[in-house]
């Protein structure tokens, strides 16, 4: 049966700082996103992980992303996703990582995420998002880094999955991912996220005002933050998926449209928020 995820079953989950710790403490994070095309991506996936938390944030993304990403973001380090010598040396440290937002499915992001696969630390949490997903689909590419967890919306998990919009159901959805041996945040109104072996959690916060472009791409920097934080993968990603619905609930209340970097701004006090005893 399925877990109904709400702020009441999350009450006593919500990390809260220690007075002895330092940025390393909350992870050293890579998001590898943003091609020359899609740069809005990784700017807002890595804002995502800074605001809701993360310690240390690198980006590696297309050159000419450079002038923007630090016109809008100063908290973070940049790396060029096709210098797969700084590549190779931030994901030695890195103690999680994104890939795919806004990354492409040319050969040169195709390299990207076979070099990322390859050198990635075992153990080390993997969200796959957006273009990578589609990478994994179309080149056939198995997967078997574990922990994985993919995000993919209704489309992507077609692709993934074999699965035809229409049938997708909770009994086909969990098979697939007991058979992949990833977690998979299914993203429609009230997001459902399966992990292989363990009940579905649905989570119940979402609204339309986040069919827009960019939603995704602030959520899995969210995802990837708050498993950093929290005590095992499985928790970090229920609390990122609420955390990021959570929010836009907020601003639904008095706008029509949640506008992505609008919800990442109000991460920190809505955190805050929601960990107050």
């Amino acid at each position: 049966k399925m877990l109904k995820i709400n702020r009441q079953t999350l009450k006593s989950h919500w990390p809260v700082r220690q007075k002895q710790s330092h940025k390393g403490t909350y992870g050293h994070l890579l998001l590898i996103a943003g091609n020359a095309q899609y740069g809005g991506a990784g700017i807002l996936a890595a804002s995502a992980a800074v605001y809701a938390g993360g310690g240390l944030v690198t980006l590696a993304t297309a050159k000419n992303n450079f002038t923007a990403v630090r016109a809008t973001l100063a908290e973070i380090m940049l790396i060029d996703f096709t210098d797969f010598d700084q590549l190779s040396q931030s994901l030695a440290n890195a103690t999680g990582v994104v890939i795919g937002p806004g990354l492409g499915t040319d050969s040169t992001s195709l390299a990207v995420l076979n070099f990322t696969l390859a050198h990635i630390a075992e153990g080390v949490p993997l969200i796959i998002d957006g273009s990578a997903i589609d990478l994994v689909a179309q080149h056939d590419l198995r997967v078997s880094h574990h922990p994985t967890i993919c995000t993919p919306h209704q489309m992507e998990w077609q692709r993934l999955s074999g699965i035809k919009i229409a049938d997708q159901s909770v009994e086909r959805n969990q098979a697939v991912v007991d058979q992949l041996n990833a977690t998979a945040v299914l993203k429609h109104y009230h997001t459902e996220i399966y992990a292989p072996a363990a009940p579905v959690a649905q989570i119940m916060a979402g609204n339309p005002g986040m069919a827009t472009g960019g939603s995704g791409d602030s959520l899995t920097g969210i995802l990837l933050a708050l498993i950093a934080q929290a005590n095992s993968v499985n928790e970090g990603v229920r609390l990122g998926t609420f955390l990021h619905s959570y929010t836009a609930d907020l601003i639904y209340e008095h706008e029509a449209v949640v506008l992505p970097h609008r919800l990442i701004r109000r991460l920190p006090a809505v955190l805050k928020q929601l960990s107050q005893p």
